[in-house]
């Protein structure tokens, strides 16, 4: 799911292209070239604003501003590029005097020139403030527990882009690849976050036994609902992107991914609700800590069923309002299409998942107990 956002930002960059200069001659971009050169930008002077009339009649939002190149090889120049008019661009895309933005340099295959323009807004250190807050935060309320999983939570991004995403670049299967780093992240992301300990354990057997259950059911809903996964744009450009990649094994490795978002919080929850039922009646036999448990577990999986189904569809809320504003099609399309039908096996394998894995932790977790004295 958190890759959907590569579809958006797609469509994004493309409605950003602008007319560019070099001195007062426009030229047109049509595409980004590959061989584009990106530089940060600062916009020194905005010196025109206004609605540029396109060939069809419609009036596009425009700008004409200059910029000053802050890196690379040519650091310090200034340029003036035409923002908008033949490309649209909204309100919220137009740019402000002091806004730091991503200029794109490509050459013009028909005149022969240097074509400079607007990409996107720079936001990269505005992004590393966020991690910083969030990490700051995380630290100061959750102390060791808080700084275990912000640990947890760098060793799993260090997995996604050192193992995962060069692995299947060079051609292996994406299911088996996530499948063995999920295990991998679980183990030392749950141990990180909560310590070595009797809960911990319980925990992770807890989420051992419930991805292993994941893994299958995931491939049993992918193919009773004969899914290729080819329902998304950016895997549509993956396949004109020269890499041999399986994307069913895409789809279904993607799907295990998300699923190990959620599963320690429920594993270690359920665990830690198990626990303090027995430290307050440790006579309490097996199956009574099993019945006083899982009557927790049941508010959890309510309350856990409900979140993921949101996430999902705030996600995809975009498409879908694309989806509604399409009259000829009946409801029946929209659904039976390829986007939302992963969209609905996502949720699906990820809430099938969360629910048998209360039952299994909380099983495991009364029996240990059960067995142990205060």
């Amino acid at each position: 799911m958190a890759f959907f956002m590569a579809g958006s930002s797609l469509l994004f960059v493309n409605t950003m292209l602008a007319r560019a200069v070099d001195d007062s001659t426009l030229i047109t971009p049509t595409t980004a070239d590959i061989s584009d050169v990106y530089y940060k930008g600062k916009v020194l002077r905005i010196l025109e604003v206004g609605e540029k009339e396109i060939e069809s009649g419609e009036k596009q939002l425009f700008q004409r501003v200059e910029i000053e190149i802050l890196n690379g090889d040519e650091a310090g120049k200034k340029i003036i590029i035409d923002h908008g008019g033949t490309f649209a661009i909204s309100k919220n895309q137009q740019v402000k005097e002091g806004e730091k933005v991503v200029v794109a340099k490509t050459p013009d295959v028909s005149g022969g020139r240097v074509v400079y323009y607007i990409v996107d807004t720079y936001r990269v250190n505005n992004l590393a403030l966020i991690v910083i807050i969030f990490f700051a935060v995380a630290i100061y309320f959750g102390r060791k527990e808080g700084a275990g999983s912000v640990l947890g939570l760098i060793f799993s991004i260090i997995v996604i882009f050192k193992f995962i995403i060069p692995f299947i670049v060079k051609g292996y299967n994406p299911f088996l690849i996530c499948v063995v780093a999920s295990y991998g992240i679980l183990f030392l992301s749950l141990y990180l976050s909560h310590g070595f300990s009797k809960r911990s354990h319980i925990a992770m057997m807890g989420s051992f036994i419930s991805l292993a259950l994941a893994v299958v059911i995931n491939i049993l809903f992918v193919t009773l609902s004969k899914l290729s996964g080819t329902g998304t744009e950016e895997v549509f450009y993956l396949q004109f992107s020269g890499m041999d990649i399986d994307l069913r094994g895409l789809l279904l490795g993607g799907i295990i991914i998300g699923v190990l978002g959620i599963l320690d919080d429920v594993t270690t929850a359920q665990t830690a609700a198990v626990e303090e039922i027995y430290l307050v009646g440790n006579n309490l036999s097996f199956s009574e800590l099993y019945k006083r448990g899982l009557s927790v577990g049941k508010e959890h999986i309510a309350a856990l069923i409900n979140t993921l189904i949101l996430a999902y569809v705030g996600v995809s809320l975009p498409f879908l309002l694309l989806y509604s504003s399409q009259k000829t099609h009946a409801f029946w399309m929209t659904i039976n299409s390829a986007f939302i039908a992963e969209e609905i096996v996502r949720t699906m394998v990820g809430s099938t998942v969360l629910v048998l894995s209360v039952p299994i932790t909380t099983f495991l977790a009364a029996w240990m107990y059960s067995r142990s004295k205060k």
